[in-house]
């Protein structure tokens, strides 16, 4: 997976506190990491690990690129 700005070697909750987006965007596909208390997945490993298909692995990058690029980053 190919995210923007480096976001999938972040640890998952620091990408949650820099971009609460993230989280609405993982929540809305059944992860999640908005409610874990440990958080030190990175991204791209947060979303490999559930099983997704990888169309629904797509989106979700897909979406969360969209959030950089809404944003101007």
């Amino acid at each position: 997976m190919e995210f923007r700005n480096g976001l999938g070697e972040m640890a998952i909750q620091d990408v949650l506190k820099e971009h609460p987006p993230v989280g609405e965007i993982l929540a809305k596909h059944d992860i999640g990491c908005v409610t874990c208390r440990v958080g030190i997945c990175l991204l791209k490993d947060v979303v490999s690990i559930h099983g997704l298909s990888p169309d629904d692995e797509a989106a979700i990058e897909k979406e969360i690129n969209n959030y950089f690029t809404a944003k101007g980053e």
